[in-house]
């Protein structure tokens, strides 16, 4: 049933597996790639007619990560897959970048271009799998697609490179790099590096290079048993009259106005220009007045590269490693934690930078479940930036990945969490745009995270070079403006610290470039890098040793595992009533890490102090403040240590006499009590009489102590009020236990001659115990030792 065609090979020491036919069989193209037990499927389809007056390639690529994959459910109230995340716009952009310069000109049928991950083993990462698949599947489709491509990331532990690394080794490594390429040059790079050399990042493109050209080797075995048959290209009319006559009537005007430097200047000349060239081609058929369109731009490049290549002659009259005037300030707006304003030529951002705690993290939900992110970078391309009326809202694709590009350039000198526990924010808004506004990103961002007290490791310049490329003739421009990368070949952008690279990302139009313009292209941008390092110490060399003060502080400390519980309390009562009293945010994790976080530093001492109070112990006779929480009839409960309750007796309030509780103390009160004494059950006795409730002080207690019992003999007891010596008589006597009269003493137990007998003489008084004896006469030979006197 199933004309399936399968081919393998080992790829980084694992089994690569490509087969089409058995799925997706009305696409164009379809393959199914599986590394490991990831599998991605990708589905290709193309349109077979051009829409009337269409003049570009609709070329739209879509990366999907199924959930089910690996075995999870989605997250929210929708329970399915909704719009693209981050992580699948990045990749769709990561597969388009090095397709689309494959399609020959003039080619501008629309192509889809659909990957969904349908299996995730959380060891081989799919995104470089899907770009494999994707070039297969064009690959086999038989649409003019002059591929193939392969792709290949590398990692970089301990002086070695990695293929195709699993996530693990790349957080424990010092690379991250992607690479797309076809069996002669590369095609595209984006990395993220811990300050590595320019030797070190080349060695790892020409290594990836190496693997991309195994996975295009076994597409190609893979397109000899399943390729359709290549579409027939309409062939292309001889335009060299029209272009020739473009030349002469406005070939002179393009020239001036390219030399131009003020952008809004010269672009006002080359609009007259194309409005002249365009009036010339008005009688014209529609196709041959698009075709003209065409071929003004073809003229405008060939006069700009002509320029450069034969004079070193650039549109805004530097030489090619020349970069652009710069003016950095910090401190630019008042409020925010820290900014600064960059600005290089025409190209200008604002850039902010906001500290928050643990819980303005970003929660990211994916195929390896929840995760979270404590730095987050936003970028920001109104239409104004660039003069134009446009679309003004959600961030668009390009947006998410200039954002991504300057967030990959600052990760690697950001402070771990330990020295910083900050969530951090930037924003980059950018007010000017004439070329690499993503690297006035990166400037910007660095110094407003440096403004805001954010300890960079170094700080962070990036630069943006370009490549005109004429058979074996090249110049690689520095700090390209907007029209230098619209007409030139390479968008190369390389951003890091005097130490090193920490991201790296190569666009091009053409069909790869060699190890010799990439080798000259790097040492370029680290002279450029350098001196726009140096231009930006100017507003700020060094990171702020104090955070501004509308920023919150952040105190951590660390409690024993066994006491978290006491500070979270049932069902977290206690940490919110912390957090609710003192006003500051409180977080705690499994490990007893505490981080107590507030704008005003009294909130956070207090909510330090109660939480200490609650996992200290309790030491007898120091004193604490505490607070009454319950009056009973022989004393008071005082809470104190933020945790502890312990009781303070009656007789422990005053040095007088208290009759009533409630007189002299109420529930809330504050009081300062001192530990009398802890029991081996934890109960703990307090007084407040010995303490000075005004000031805190231990007082002398004045009340006379009792007398020491002596040795082994009690000896006589002493009467236990005034008087004669017992009970007695009286109303205090309780008098017989049974009915019958007063009588002295306790009389007898009960009524009548059955009675025991009177417990004590009649004289009330309790009788004096003799050692051995007693009053009526010496003791029975089995009398107990409580009787006798004979304790030992």
């Amino acid at each position: 049933m199933f004309d399936t065609k399968t081919v393998t090979t080992q790829w980084g020491g694992k089994t690569l597996t490509l087969e089409t036919g058995r799925v997706a069989r009305q696409a164009d193209g379809a393959v199914m790639a599986t590394l490991g037990e990831t599998v991605v499927l990708c589905a290709v389809t193309a349109a077979k007619s051009v829409k009337e007056g269409q003049d570009f390639f609709p070329l739209t690529v879509h990366y999907q990560e199924k959930y089910s994959a690996a075995g999870r459910i989605p997250g929210g109230f929708f329970k399915r897959e909704r719009g693209a995340t981050e992580k699948e716009t990045l990749t769709s952009r990561l597969i388009d970048r090095p397709i689309r310069p494959l399609f020959p000109e003039g080619f501008y049928n629309e192509i889809n271009v659909i990957c969904q991950v349908l299996s995730y083993d959380g060891e081989n990462e799919p995104d470089m799998l899907a770009m494999v698949a994707a070039s297969a599947a064009l690959t086999i489709s038989g649409v003019p697609f002059m591929g193939p491509i392969g792709a290949a990331r590398v990692g970089y532990i301990d002086g070695e490179y990695i293929l195709n690394p699993t996530v693990e080794q790349i957080k424990a490594g010092e690379l991250d790099l992607v690479v797309a390429a076809t069996g002669d040059a590369v095609m595209m790079v984006e990395s993220e590096a811990k300050e590595l050399s320019e030797e070190v990042m080349l060695g790892a493109v020409q290594f990836a290079h190496k693997a991309c050209r195994e996975a295009a080797n076994l597409i190609i075995d893979l397109a000899e048993q399943a390729a359709k048959d290549p579409w027939e290209m309409a062939a292309q009319a001889d335009l060299s009259a029209a272009k020739d006559k473009l030349k002469k009537l406005i070939g002179k005007d393009i020239a001036a106005a390219y030399k131009v430097t003020d952008k809004s200047k010269r672009s006002n000349l080359l609009n007259e220009a194309r409005a002249k060239g365009k009036a010339a081609f008005a009688d014209a058929a529609p196709q041959d007045q698009m075709a003209a369109g065409k071929l003004m731009k073809k003229l405008e490049a060939e006069i700009v590269r002509g320029a450069i290549l034969k004079d070193g002659q650039r549109i805004d009259g530097r030489t090619t490693t020349q970069i652009r005037p710069i003016e950095a300030m910090v401190h630019f707006l008042p409020r925010a934690h820290g900014s600064a304003l960059f600005t290089r030529g025409e190209t200008q951002a604002i850039c902010t930078t906001t500290l928050g705690t643990k819980d303005a993290e970003q929660m990211i939900d994916g195929l390896t479940g929840l995760s979270y992110e404590n730095f987050m970078l936003h970028y920001n391309f109104p239409p104004y930036s660039v003069g134009e009326v446009g679309r003004f809202g959600a961030p668009g694709r390009r947006e998410v990945g200039h954002g991504k590009l300057a967030w990959r350039a600052l990760h690697p000198v950001l402070p771990s969490k330990d020295e910083f526990p900050y969530t951090i924010r930037v924003l980059s808004d950018i007010t000017e745009s004439n070329g690499s506004s993503s690297m006035a990103t990166v400037c910007g961002g660095s110094l407003s995270m440096m403004d805001a007290g954010v300890p960079l490791k170094r700080p962070v310049s990036g630069i943006a070079m370009g490549l005109i490329l004429e058979g074996k003739d090249f110049a690689v421009l520095s700090d390209i403006l907007g029209d230098e990368d619209h007409l030139g070949d390479m968008d190369f952008k390389v951003a890091g610290t005097e130490a090193g690279i920490t991201t790296m990302q190569m666009d091009i139009k053409i069909a790869g470039i060699t190890d010799e313009i990439m080798r000259v292209a790097l040492a370029q941008a680290k002279e450029g890098r350098a001196h726009i390092l140096g231009e930006m110490a100017k507003a700020l060399d060094h990171t702020r040793e104090e955070l501004s003060a509308h920023a919150p502080r952040i105190e951590t400390f660390t409690i024993d595992k066994t006491k978290i519980r006491d500070v979270i309390g049932t069902g977290g009562k206690v940490i919110r009533e912390i957090v609710a009293t003192t006003g500051a945010k409180v977080d705690i994790d499994d490990e007893g890490v505490i981080k107590v976080s507030s704008s005003d530093t009294a909130q956070i001492e207090a909510a330090i102090k109660w939480i200490k109070g609650i996992v200290e112990e309790a030491e007898v006779g120091k004193v604490y403040d505490g607070k009454v929480v319950n009056l009973v009839d022989f004393g008071a409960f005082v809470n104190f240590m933020g945790g502890k309750d312990g009781l303070v007796h009656v007789s422990e309030i005053k040095n007088e006499r208290v009759e009533k509780v409630s007189d002299v103390l109420s529930e809330g009160q504050e009081v300062k009590v001192k530990v009398l004494e802890i029991d081996p059950r934890g109960k703990v006795r307090l007084s407040m009489r010995v303490v000075d409730q005004e000031t805190g002080a231990e007082l002398e207690d004045t009340r006379p102590a009792r007398e020491p019992r002596e040795g082994g003999d009690r000896g006589p007891r002493p009467p236990r009020r005034d008087g004669d010596g017992g009970r007695g008589p009286g109303g205090g006597d309780r008098g017989p236990r049974g009915g019958g009269g007063g009588g002295e003493g306790r009389g007898p137990r009960r009524d009548g001659d059955g009675g025991r007998g009177p417990r004590r003489d009649g004289g009330g008084a309790r009788p004096e115990r003799a050692a051995g004896g007693n009053e009526d006469g010496p003791a029975p030979e089995f009398a107990p030792a409580f009787l006798t006197g004979d304790r030992d």
